[in-house]
């Protein structure tokens, strides 16, 4: 095994082994771009280490890696473009820097590019991995519809917000570990419990994502600090609000979602007062520790040694532990 700021190297140093800037370079120069703003690498490092988990070299493991890192960031494209965000990962956003139309077209040449690491595995793996990855990016689309669905709903439960982060964001998180399980060809129980242990750590930082969109540093966060309040999102921050607030802090909060404004700070001041005031703030903190918690427990069920146990124990630790 190896430390987590090794995988991180391995996964870029592939990346940048394996990526050129060709004709039309209007298509491939956004990918470029999108790609070398680096980033934890977080989901292709859960692939590399998963593999290393189960007995076999991360080296194995870096196209499928790499798939689900150009992936994610296809998802991130669209995502910008949709939320018209101008900022991701403290750098100006693909259709900010181009135009709509080329992030569009650039999106969709990483989707396809995703698909064709996964020919560089012998027919039985690249089969199964293909089936993960197609299911878990439908999952995702699905989620990705969801969240703009709730934009214009007013009555969005806990349980179907929890549905949408987890097909939004956990089920890559997921995928993500059970490729290096399946690259290692472990058995079957031990796939399916590191595909639950990402899906719960998936949905933990998923909901950190939502608390630091709202209270994290802006100068560290990478992303607009109060995007989510300034997009009306009906994040878990939200929903907890609307259920614990007294009446006139709901219907002012219900007011102040209901519209868009041309000058966002004093909403962004008024909606975080009462997150903290009716306890919504403290209710996510305890709910990503409960999620994270979660993730630990399929660990003992997991047929490995106990110190490579740990390293997964620890690397959640680490994840929950970001203060951005």
């Amino acid at each position: 095994m190896h430390a987590l700021s090794q995988y991180q190297e391995f996964v870029t140093e592939y990346l940048k082994s394996q990526l050129e800037v060709k004709e039309p370079k209007n298509l491939y120069e956004p990918i470029h771009y999108i790609l070398h703003l680096g980033g934890k690498r977080i989901r292709p490092v859960l692939t590399v280490m998963s593999a290393e988990i189960f007995d076999v070299s991360y080296e194995k493991a870096l196209p499928a890696a790499l798939a689900v890192e150009v992936f994610h960031n296809f998802s991130l494209v669209h995502d910008d473009i949709m939320d018209d965000a101008p900022l991701r990962r403290g750098n100006v956003t693909v259709h900010e820097k181009w135009d709509t139309n080329t992030a569009i077209l650039s999106g969709d040449a990483m989707l396809i590019l995703a698909y064709q690491y996964f020919e560089k595995y012998e027919p039985v793996i690249f089969q199964a991995l293909a089936k993960l990855f197609s299911k878990t990016a439908l999952e995702v689309c699905e989620g990705q519809q969801w969240d703009v669905d709730f934009e214009t709903r007013n009555d969005v439960t806990i349980p179907e917000y929890l549905k949408m982060i987890e097909y939004k964001t956990a089920v890559l998180v997921a995928a993500a570990m059970k490729m290096g399980a399946v690259i290692a060809q472990t058995s079957d129980e031990n796939a399916d419990l590191i595909y639950e242990f990402g899906l719960n750590l998936g949905l933990a930082f998923q909901l950190q994502d939502d608390y630091l969109d709202a209270f994290g540093n802006p100068e560290t966060f990478g992303k607009q600090v109060g995007g989510d309040i300034i997009e009306n999102k009906k994040t878990y921050l939200y929903l907890k609000a609307m259920e614990f607030a007294n009446a006139m802090d709901r219907q002012e909060l219900a007011d102040l979602f209901s519209i868009q404004m041309e000058e966002n700070e004093a909403k962004i001041v008024q909606v975080k007062e009462i997150f903290i005031n009716s306890g919504a703030s403290a209710a996510t903190k305890k709910a990503i520790e409960v999620y994270t918690f979660k993730a630990f427990d399929t660990l003992d069920k997991m047929d490995v040694e106990e110190d490579k146990k740990q390293i997964l124990r620890s690397f959640g630790e680490n994840l929950m532990g970001r203060k951005v």
